[in-house]
């Protein structure tokens, strides 16, 4: 069920493309500031894609599309905002004309709350370029460590972050973020991902702050070697040994989650579409169930939407800029139903959706990756 691209160039302003609150029954007098926080690297990324072959030594090679974006946390971020959680991000910025393009997409392009964030002067934004062909991709990124000074000895992080509901983390292996536990003492919910252990030990008592989390994404390579299992299902399982909910995603074969605290299973199928860019679509599947569990929904329906809103994302240039909004869902489930033949049982996994969406919305409506950050300017 592919979804073919549309505008991509129109820019809301921020606040207005959010036709959904997924937490409106959830909210009450006295709530956090924001819904979700996070913290990490903002890059600016350049997306090449229509390669034929992956690059090879000695010759040039000619894409046939081309896309910039914010990214890194920046894919988070986005992906959070536009499905209306109130979003804030800490970060550093360089104070070139990437780091402005990519605070001004940022804050006034999605309304992600920076106030917890810094420009640095002096100091270059990291970039990251990305080739996607055959359906993966390869990049390549540089950046320095933004020379901070004696008075932000915690990285420009604040040690003791604003008030959420959630927060994402990424966590590293040997290493230990102290504002993980204030946070999570605080009462914020705690969903963290992985990347790989470059160690090759997959021990998973070097992820200390593993133990404040409410729930654990990794993919199924990650899941199977931190627990020394051959099933991603198996893994799902062990895992829920040392943090209450594991979800494990299976690439082609969609997602599969265990609730270590009901016994609660979830097995959801992958939605096949034609995949433009993969960059991102982790986060944007981790900012989907982000938002399903805030909302209080069925731990299907979580890993459920969570597929479909990364299955949307890859169908676009881009990390941050390829994440849908409540609009492209809405479409999605309103061409769904109109095709004919359409299988049954996916009509009924994500019938939840009707409740949800609004009874309309604009075609495609956010702003997507450009070419060029000086487009960005004049949108």
């Amino acid at each position: 069920m592919a979804v073919p691209p549309g505008a991509p160039h129109h820019t809301p302003a921020a606040g207005t493309e959010t036709l959904v609150d997924p937490l409106k029954s959830a909210r009450r007098a006295g709530d956090p500031p924001c819904d979700v926080y996070l913290t990490g690297t903002v890059f600016l990324d350049i997306i090449f894609t229509g390669l034929d072959s992956a690059p090879v030594r000695g010759t040039e090679s000619w894409a046939r599309g081309m896309g910039s974006s914010p990214g890194g946390v920046a894919n988070m971020a986005t992906a959070l905002a536009r499905l209306g959680l109130h979003t804030s991000l800490a970060a550093a910025f360089g104070d070139d004309h990437y780091g402005e393009y990519c605070w001004d997409a940022l804050e006034h392009g999605e309304g992600i709350d920076l106030s917890s964030s810094r420009t640095v002067p002096g100091w270059h934004s990291p970039v990251t370029v990305s080739m996607a062909y055959e359906g993966e991709r390869t990049m390549i990124s540089h950046g320095h460590e933004p020379p901070f000074d004696t008075a932000s000895p915690d990285g420009g992080v604040p040690s003791c972050p604003p008030r959420a509901r959630a927060a994402v983390v990424s966590l590293e292996p040997g290493t230990r973020a102290p504002w993980i536990a204030a946070a999570a003492a605080r009462g914020t919910r705690i969903f963290a991902d992985v990347g790989w252990d470059d160690s090759g030990r997959w021990d998973l008592a070097a992820l200390p702050d593993l133990a404040h989390c409410e729930a654990f994404l990794p993919n199924a390579q990650e899941a199977m070697r931190y627990t020394g299992t051959k099933c991603p299902r198996a893994a799902a399982h062990a895992l829920t040994a040392h943090v209450p909910v594991a979800v494990v995603t299976l690439g082609a074969e969609g997602a599969y989650a265990v609730d270590g605290r009901t016994g609660e299973t979830a097995s959801v199928p992958a939605i096949e579409v034609a995949a433009l860019d993969p960059t991102g679509a982790g986060d944007v599947f981790v900012a989907g169930f982000v938002t399903g569990t805030l909302a209080g929904w069925p731990l299907a329906d979580r890993i459920a939407f969570a597929g479909l809103t990364a299955a949307l994302s890859v169908q676009e240039f881009g990390g941050s800029l390829s994440a849908p909004g409540w609009s492209e869902v809405a479409a999605w489930w309103r061409r769904v139903c109109e095709v004919e033949e359409q299988d049954p049982v996916a009509l009924r996994r994500y019938a939840f959706l009707e409740t949800l969406l609004p009874e309309t919305s604009r075609p495609w409506p956010l702003r997507r990756a450009v070419p060029t950050i000086g487009f960005g300017r004049s949108l």
